[in-house]
């Protein structure tokens, strides 16, 4: 997966609050950056993430909460686990060593 361009995309943090969705507004600039049009962009709860993970591209999530996805990344999921999930640099480094950027 080259190109994020109709991918589908989830923030995941512990309440699917605050910080999933100023990853998400990170993400978004990125993603403007670069001219990517993603199918989907969208936050939510851990507890939701898990079960939802699998029905998604790609999946961004701080490192604390990496292995809640390993089910998903089996089911070919890419996890981008991030140390600090509001910084839009981080996220483009960690999308460009993917290699999806």
């Amino acid at each position: 997966m080259a190109n994020l361009d109709n991918k589908k995309l989830l923030a995941c943090c512990a309440n699917g609050a605050g910080s999933s969705l100023m990853m998400e507004k990170a993400i978004e600039k990125v993603l403007k950056k670069y001219g990517v049009k993603p199918a989907e962009l969208r936050h939510c709860p851990v507890s939701e993430g898990k079960s939802a993970a699998r029905g998604y591209d790609v999946l961004f999530c701080a490192r604390t909460f990496e292995k809640n996805f390993e089910d998903a990344k089996k089911a070919g999921t890419v996890v981008i686990p991030l140390r600090n999930v509001m910084s839009a640099q981080e996220i483009e480094k960690a999308l460009q060593e993917a290699g999806l950027l």
